[in-house]
C-alpha cells in the first residue's frame, strides 16, 4: 500500500516558492583576492651558470632575464644593491620579461641605505629613478632592505629602521635582519605600523644567528633561503671564494618545512615571493624549481642544461630530455 504524505498544501507550496532575497546581513560576502606565490632565484649574471643554466651556445639575442622569465615568475635584482640601478636598465629589463605577463621583480636596496648608512638625499633620488620604472610598470613587487648579521636591534638600530621605512614608504618594502635580537613583538609592531613586510629566512645557525620563521607583516610575504654552509658563512680566510658561502644544494627533505612555511606566510599575505639565494653552479634555481614543484603538485618546466648537471630534476620535469646523454658527465662534477 502506497505511504501518504501527511504534508500539507501549504508546507508543499512553500517548499516550490523561491527563497527570499538576502537581506543586509545576509548578503554574500566579496570574494578575497587571490593569494599568490611566485618563486625564483635571486639575481642571473653568475659566469659559472653557463653550461649549468643557460646554455653554453646562446642564440642571437639571448638574455638571462627573458630565459629565466620561462621558468619563473620573478627574480630578486641584486645588482641593486652594490650599485643604484639605471632607469634605462630597469625599462630594458621590462621588456625582456613581458613575454611572461605573471612576471614580477623583486630588487635589493642599495647598500649604502643598509650596511654602509651613509647614503644622501642625492642617493636616494638616484635609487628612487632606477626603481620607478619598475614601480610604474605595476612590475616591483617588493624592495628588499637587506641589513647584515651585526644590524643588531639597540635604540639606535630601531630608530634608524624606523626612519628609512618612512623615507621610502611609497614603495612596497620588506626588511630582512639576520640577527636573533630582532626577534621581538617590537619588531613585528613596528613593521605592521609602517606596512613593511617581514623576510623569513633559512641561514646557516651559528650563535645568535634568526632562525626559520612563518611571519607576514604586511600584504608582502617574502622568504630567501641562503643555504647552510656552517664552514663558510662567517669564514674570515681569504683563501675560500666568496661563492662557496652560498654553494649549497638543499634536499626536498629540507625543503619540505619550509614550503610548510611558505603556505603559512601566504595565507596571511596578498603576494608572497620565495627567493633562493644559493646561486653557485645554478644551485638556487634546482631548489626553486623543485619548491614550484612541491608547492603546486605538478610538474614543472626545467632547463636543459640544468637536468643534465642534476639528473634529479628527471622526476619533476613536464618533458623528458631533449637528447639522450650519449655519454655521463664528469661525475666529479657536483650534483
Amino acid at each position: 500500500m502506497p505511504r501518504r504524505n501527511t504534508k500539507s498544501a501549504d508546507s508543499r507550496s512553500q517548499e516550490r516558492a523561491p527563497k527570499p532575497s538576502p537581506g543586509p546581513a545576509q548578503e554574500r560576502q566579496p570574494e578575497q583576492p587571490a593569494r599568490i606565490i611566485r618563486v625564483g632565484p635571486a639575481g642571473w649574471s653568475y659566469p659559472d651558470w653557463a653550461g649549468y643554466v643557460y646554455p653554453i651556445r646562446r642564440p642571437k639575442g639571448f638574455h638571462e632575464a627573458s630565459y629565466l622569465a620561462e621558468f619563473f615568475d620573478t627574480i630578486e635584482i641584486n645588482t641593486s644593491f652594490y650599485q643604484p640601478l639605471r632607469p634605462d636598465h630597469a625599462t630594458q629589463w621590462l621588456g625582456r620579461v613581458a613575454a611572461n605577463p605573471r612576471f614580477i621583480f623583486t630588487a635589493k636596496l642599495w647598500q649604502g641605505f643598509t650596511h654602509e648608512t651613509t647614503a644622501t638625499s642625492s642617493d636616494e633620488r638616484i635609487v628612487r629613478a632606477g626603481f620607478d620604472p619598475l614601480q610604474k610598470a605595476g612590475k616591483l613587487g617588493a624592495i628588499l632592505l637587506q641589513f647584515p648579521f651585526s644590524f643588531h636591534r639597540t635604540p639606535e638600530t630601531v630608530a634608524y629602521l624606523s626612519a628609512l621605512l618612512k623615507r621610502f614608504a611609497d614603495y612596497p618594502l620588506v626588511v630582512e635582519v639576520r640577527h636573533a635580537s630582532w626577534n621581538t613583538p617590537d619588531t613585528f609592531a613596528l613593521l605592521r605600523e609602517h606596512r613593511a613586510g617581514f623576510c623569513n629566512i633559512d641561514q646557516p645557525i651559528i650563535g645568535r644567528s634568526l632562525e626559520p620563521s612563518e611571519s607576514a607583516t604586511s600584504p608582502v610575504g617574502y622568504v630567501r633561503l641562503h643555504g647552510r654552509r656552517y664552514d663558510t658563512w662567517f669564514t674570515d680566510d681569504a683563501t675560500i671564494p666568496t661563492h662557496e658561502r652560498y654553494n649549497y644544494l638543499y634536499s626536498p627533505e629540507e625543503l619540505a618545512p619550509w614550503a610548510g612555511r611558505i603556505r603559512k606566510v601566504a595565507e596571511n599575505a596578498r603576494d608572497t615571493f620565495v627567493v633562493t639565494n644559493n646561486h653557485y653552479q645554478g644551485k638556487a634555481v634546482v631548489n626553486a624549481l623543485q619548491l614550484i614543484h612541491i608547492l603546486k603538485g605538478t610538474k614543472v618546466k626545467v632547463p636543459e642544461p640544468l637536468r643534465q648537471r642534476y639528473p634529479q630534476l628527471d622526476d619533476i620535469a613536464t618533458t623528458p630530455p631533449a637528447e639522450p646523454t650519449l655519454f655521463p658527465l664528469d661525475k666529479s662534477s657536483p650534483v
